[in-house]
């Protein structure tokens, strides 16, 4: 694909961050299911439903791009699933690894928040009102999302010192 204006840029991105989403929705039942804490695996089984409804609205916001809406592999997504997944098997406390799993965790909420980010300021520059309103959604639940797991990490961190 040609990258000729900002309009083919938002649209390839766009392609980029369905791709990761649909990556998430994969990784985090994975995650939950290997978090010790009750706490942890009820934000990763939270944070799975608002993925599945971040899906949903970046597939809408396709709707003004005038294009269809298809994945492109995000490999920044790839790597960060990849790099958790290395460290969920690890020898590891169950604390430790509570703590190391939140710090991936973050990884990836700071990716998808740069990515949104980017995403809104080029709707809007466009012109793409639904779409902004949309992605401004998932920027709003990807800050949440990293706000919950700091708070979390707060006592597991605490517990991985001891």
């Amino acid at each position: 694909m040609s990258l000729d204006n900002l309009a083919d840029a938002f649209y390839d991105e766009l392609r980029d961050v369905l791709s990761a989403e649909r990556q998430l929705i994969k990784a985090l039942p994975k995650m939950a299911k290997k978090a010790s804490s009750e706490e942890l695996k009820k934000a990763f089984e939270s944070h799975l439903e608002e993925t599945i409804q971040q899906e949903q609205r970046v597939e809408e916001a396709f709707a003004e791009t005038g294009k269809a809406a298809r994945a492109k592999t995000c490999e920044a997504m790839k790597g960060l699933i990849k790099e958790a997944e290395e460290m969920m098997k690890e020898k590891a406390d169950s604390d430790v690894k509570d703590a190391v799993m939140i710090a991936c965790a973050q990884k990836v909420e700071h990716y998808e928040i740069a990515t949104y980010g980017t995403l809104c300021t080029w709707a809007e520059k466009l012109g793409y009102k639904n779409a902004l309103k949309l992605l401004k959604q998932n920027i709003d639940e990807e800050e949440s999302a990293d706000k919950k797991l700091t708070e979390i990490a707060r006592s597991i961190n605490q517990e991985a010192m001891a």
